[in-house]
């Protein structure tokens, strides 16, 4: 349909998910959402491991859930993702596009000539010599797999966004407070930290749910599904057994310890910010007990993130399950978001 808004599409380790919207003057009306199962290896890490099947869960996708359009905004993440604070030349944006390669060689841990560069400036930049900003360096192959098994599925890549700024977009409070939206995958736990909107801290941090099913299992002794089915039921609450409760506490430790570094990093670096909320969503943040559980050891107040606060008419999606699409659809909802 021309002119429509582009489908906010995220493909996840575990199931694509897919948003519609028609923007108007004031706000975004939802118009339709869906997801579809993903065989288990076929992404991991937010790297596509067999394209073929990622295709055809698209098109299975699209058959279902009927879309008014082919037309997607795609959302990208990946453990080699590097998002740094810096200082480059203020140059009109056509030579900044062409300058920035030769400006940031020296500073990135990844080959140039095999990276897709950009850059997200934080202030206007006048008169002044140079501008502050996140730059965002990310593997090229991993890009063009993802993007070519798209388009064979006969979609139109429109535009193609990181997915921590499309959490930003759809999961933030915008208040006085310094926010951490961590987004917990099967795989993968993407946080971003930010002031009022304004993105401080990006990090993709390699572990998820899977991994805590998986540390639950060894710890007990049980198939890895049926730890996974502990930890959905009874999480950090415990099923009475004293031994699954410190099976479930060991399984989160590290998760837990990655967030408590991160912040430190943050609180001791050259902008010196500390974090004062946490705002939880994705799959694995609906483990019981959870943002109890991180709010005691990180000692900052922990809550579940409202991905769907900015869309409007939700009322006849809620009755085809749309509040549980919700915490793990943050990523596909804010690609919608900002979008033309």
């Amino acid at each position: 349909m021309a002119g429509s808004t582009p489908i906010g599409l995220d493909i996840g380790s575990s199931s694509i998910r897919a948003v519609e919207v028609r923007r108007t003057k004031d706000d975004y009306q939802l118009i339709n959402f869906g997801q579809f199962p993903l065989p288990p290896g076929t992404v991991a890490a937010g790297v596509i491991q067999d394209p073929v099947a990622v295709t055809s869960a698209l098109k299975q996708l699209w058959t279902a859930s009927r879309f008014g359009t082919k037309r997607v905004n795609l959302g990208v993440t990946n453990p080699q993702l590097v998002v740094r604070e810096m200082s480059i030349a203020n140059l009109p944006p056509n030579q900044m596009r062409q300058a920035l390669p030769f400006q940031v060689k020296e500073q990135l841990p990844l080959a140039v000539d095999r990276s897709l560069l950009d850059f997200f400036p934080l202030e206007e930049p006048g008169d002044n010599p140079t501008v502050r900003g996140l730059l965002i360096a990310m593997p090229k192959d991993a890009v063009v797999t993802l993007v070519q098994a798209v388009e064979k599925a006969g979609l139109w890549v429109t535009g193609v966004d990181l997915a921590s700024f499309a959490l930003l977009r759809a999961a933030s409070r915008l208040d006085s407070q310094v926010e951490a939206i961590v987004d917990i995958g099967a795989n993968i736990t993407s946080v971003v930290v930010h002031a009022d909107g304004e993105p401080i801290f990006v990090r993709t941090l390699p572990r998820g749910g899977s991994e805590i099913s998986d540390s639950i299992g060894t710890r007990l002794g049980m198939p890895t599904a049926e730890a996974e089915a502990l930890k959905c039921r009874f999480g950090l609450h415990g099923d009475g057994n004293r031994d699954s409760v410190a099976a479930m506490i060991d399984a989160v430790r590290p998760l837990a310890s990655e967030l408590r570094s991160s912040f430190t990093y943050l609180a001791s670096g050259e902008r010196q910010k500390q974090v004062t909320r946490i705002a939880l969503c994705g799959g694995g943040a609906l483990m019981p007990g959870l943002a109890e559980h991180l709010q005691e050891q990180l000692g900052v107040a922990v809550m579940y993130a409202d991905s769907a606060t900015r869309l409007r008419d939700i009322r006849n999606a809620r009755e085809r399950g749309f509040d549980s699409f919700v915490p793990s659809g943050a990523v596909s909802i804010g690609l919608t978001l900002g979008v033309s």
